[in-house]
């Protein structure tokens, strides 16, 4: 009985602590066995490439057109910002419901094999060493979820019905 206590006290003060906070951390609401799984230099490499990677840049709401002022409780959670040109309509996906699906190792060959539509620069994704996809990968989990997914893409000819940045075709490949 003191044991079911003790569960049902933790959850409560964990989804109070979550309702003050907003969006917290993945470790605020994990288990303490999780928590002292987290590597915290490694956590804090894999922030630092997803700054200097550009990966906030598309993947932020927000993030480019406020110099970079947005909370990290909500970076990488995707975008409904379209990317617009012959190859159809993306969009930035949420990593953080992405890294959530998948195992470290799932991450790592996705990321090795990875190949879409532009603007993502998917070919220096490809080269990445695993040290610095595992990295990534871990701060996404220690972001835990947050974040909705992202529009589907659209093919080329459908408008897209939100704002968006268009691109011309490139030089030979049918453009002006």
């Amino acid at each position: 009985m003191d044991r079911m206590r003790g569960m049902v006290l933790r959850l409560v003060v964990g989804v109070l602590a979550v309702s003050f906070v907003g969006w917290a951390h993945a470790e605020t609401a994990a288990p303490k066995k999780a928590a002292a799984k987290i590597d915290k230099a490694v956590v804090e490499q894999g922030r630092y490439l997803s700054l200097i990677g550009g990966c906030n840049d598309c993947h932020t709401p927000g993030y480019l057109l406020s110099e970079g002022k947005v909370p990290e409780a909500q970076w990488l959670t995707g975008s409904p910002f379209g990317w617009r040109g012959p190859w159809g309509t993306t969009y930035a996906p949420n990593l953080r419901l992405i890294a959530k699906a998948m195992s470290e190792e799932q991450w790592v060959a996705m990321a090795r094999t990875l190949k879409t539509r532009p603007p993502m620069p998917w070919f220096n994704v490809n080269r990445m060493h695993a040290k610095d996809l595992k990295a990534i990968y871990q701060f996404l989990r220690y972001l835990g979820p947050g974040g909705e997914a992202a529009p589907a893409y659209l093919p080329p000819g459908q408008e897209p019905k939100t704002p968006y940045a268009s691109f011309p075709s490139p030089p030979g490949k049918g453009g002006k």
